[in-house]
């Protein structure tokens, strides 16, 4: 996902362009790891002092309902990144402390799961596996 990607996807679905979303998607593209809304509104404040909590969390809101952007949860509070570049099934590795991510293609779903529950239809499951990075473990 690249931020002219996200802009045209917002605007396919009928949402207009603001310099301020413009502005939370490039802080997405430029970071890789998970952010929370927190984060954002930091790193946003200087260039818009008047900008809310509750306008940040319903624009990534948004970014999430339109795949935009990826979320998860750590420490029970939501946090969100950019979504992967690629389409292919895959899970991620995050760090707890710096909160970069690296996606993994190896899938603990296996067919041997499914024969044990046949009547059950899986629509979808998510894994991630949280530890520590090299850089933060140093």
């Amino acid at each position: 996902m690249d931020v002219s990607h996200a802009l045209n996807r917002l605007k396919e679905q009928g949402y207009k362009y603001t310099g301020k979303r413009e502005d939370m998607l490039r802080l997405f593209a430029e970071d890789s790891r998970y952010m929370t809304a927190k984060d954002v509104l930091e790193n946003m404040q200087d260039q818009y002092p008047s900008l809310s909590f509750d306008t940040i969390y319903r624009n990534l809101s948004l970014f999430a309902d339109l795949e935009l952007l990826e979320t998860t949860e750590l420490d029970g509070e939501k946090r969100f990144r950019f979504s992967c570049r690629t389409s292919e099934h895959h899970h991620h590795l995050i760090c707890l402390d710096c909160g970069k991510t690296e996606h993994f293609h190896n899938c603990p779903m296996d067919e041997e799961l499914f024969k044990r529950f046949p009547d059950f239809q899986v629509t979808g499951h998510k894994f991630e596996i949280y530890g520590m990075c090299q850089a933060c473990r140093q």
